[in-house]
């Protein structure tokens, strides 16, 4: 008897589940969504301005630092405020200016690559976080790291153990 029952109620419980598995269940309410106003861009904000974006170092020899300063203007009608400057790996070293750079006035970032045991072709991504209309800009470097070829040198002939000493 007990087993009947045991078996019924289970059989009622897997009804039930699949019944409302099947069942369409109602769509829950959907809180109002609060209209957020887009800030308009300010028209005087700082720009950056850079001469170029990316800079090709070609071919350069293993071994040495090499650097490039990419030189930029704000022609904005604010300061410009250069918070942040990040190299995509540890082997690229930026320095930049750490005071505002006035409207009109140019200024430089300084990108130095170090070639030491790295051969072959790279290109590294340099990010500038700044106060500018476009917060985020990313610029490049980029060439190949050619290995010197190794020093050819003559033998010396060593004397063969074998042959008689005169």
């Amino acid at each position: 008897m007990k087993r009947i029952f045991t078996f019924s109620v289970l059989i009622f419980a897997a009804t039930v589940s699949f019944a409302q598995i099947r069942t369409p269940q109602p769509p829950t309410p959907v809180e109002e969504k609060k209209e957020e106003k887009a800030t308009p861009p300010n028209p005087n904000s700082p720009k950056l301005n850079f001469k170029e974006e990316t800079y090709s170092f070609s071919e350069v020899p293993e071994g040495p630092q090499v650097t490039h300063e990419f030189k930029f203007q704000n022609t904005g009608k604010e300061p410009l405020v250069l918070s942040n400057v990040k190299a995509s790996c540890g082997c690229t070293t930026p320095s930049w200016p750490k005071e505002p750079i006035l409207p009109g006035k140019e200024a430089a970032i300084l990108v130095t690559y170090n070639t030491q045991g790295r051969p072959g072709p790279f290109t590294k991504s340099i990010t500038i976080t700044s106060n500018a209309d476009t917060p985020n800009k990313v610029i490049y470097i980029k060439g190949e790291v050619v290995k010197p070829e190794p020093e050819k040198s003559v033998p010396m002939e060593q004397p063969s153990m074998l042959a008689p000493k005169n």
